[in-house]
């Protein structure tokens, strides 16, 4: 990777100015409207970039610290780019710090093009289990339920009204790379509800007023649909009337409610009770 050229598709360029215009476009995409106008979305962390590359994501750019010069995997990963047309910028640690907005950066970092699933090719089959989530606000919950829905199995998550940016830096920190592996699909309530008239197996969604005990319904005869309110409000009565059951995981203490990512993850384990099964290996004592 010694040679040095015009920063052009396909090749690489070493960088040390804050004012370099291809670092001002990455670090623009901290803002969702610069996302959007680009389509694109930055993920940290060289397993993060290999896991992005081997699960077939189109990366633009490739960015990495002059401290990996001469690292194998870094070497490969750039030419792995640099094979796909994407351009590859060796930066100073000034530069990496100020894309980044981190003090200790990972060494390398990605930037991608978005990729959503077309709710329309959402065809639920057997086991599937998908989550909906209504006008999720918090980048943290929503990274870590992207997270979870990759832990158990699930096949992905749907977003429903005006929710926050999964292509955020913050949401795909939390995601840790699963966002890479989770399908994301988007839709209005109104185009959603109509979507899931046609959904073949059971829906169910949490709610206060839900005098069902999670615990109780069988999850095992079919595709799952679990729904999922906003973190203030739950799940408005247009969607709660539209599920097949309304549960509840039942609280001894103080608290009136759970975080949003914590219920979640405890309803998709119990959906999914009977597909997880500890290898031999890892049940030994």
């Amino acid at each position: 990777m010694s040679d040095r050229h015009a920063g052009s598709p396909g090749q690489v360029k070493e960088v040390t100015s804050l004012a370099n215009p291809l670092v001002k476009d990455i670090k623009a995409l901290a803002l969702k409207k610069f996302r959007d106008q680009q389509n694109a979305f930055m993920a940290e962390g060289l397993k993060l970039v290999i896991d992005a590359l081997d699960l077939g994501w189109s990366i633009r750019t490739l960015v990495f610290a002059k401290a990996g010069r001469g690292n194998a995997a870094v070497e490969k990963v750039a030419a792995r780019t640099v094979a796909a047309g994407g351009t590859v910028l060796e930066v100073s640690e000034k530069v990496l710090v100020a894309i980044t907005r981190r003090d200790n950066p990972q060494m390398v970092v990605g930037i991608f093009s978005q990729k959503f699933l077309p709710l329309k090719d959402i065809r639920a089959q057997k086991s599937d289990v998908w989550v909906a989530l209504d006008r999720v606000r918090d980048p943290g919950n929503l990274g870590t339920v992207i997270r979870t829905v990759d832990a158990v199995g699930a096949k992905g998550v749907i977003l429903v009204g005006e929710t926050t940016d999964p292509f955020s830096v913050e949401t795909v920190r939390a995601t840790m790379g699963s966002i890479f592996a989770v399908p994301v699909a988007r839709a209005t309530p109104d185009t959603f509800l109509a979507w899931r008239k046609s959904f073949p197996g059971l829906v169910a969604g949490t709610h206060l007023k839900g005098a069902v005990d999670y615990r109780s319904v069988d999850f095992s005869r079919g595709p799952v649909l679990l729904m999922m309110g906003n973190e203030q409000q739950g799940l408005p009565d247009s969607l709660a009337e539209s599920c097949d059951r309304l549960l509840r995981i039942p609280q001894a203490g103080r608290a009136d409610s759970l975080n949003l990512a914590v219920a979640t993850g405890i309803m998709l384990f119990e959906i999914r009770r009977d597909a997880l099964k500890l290898a031999p290996e890892d049940a030994k004592p």
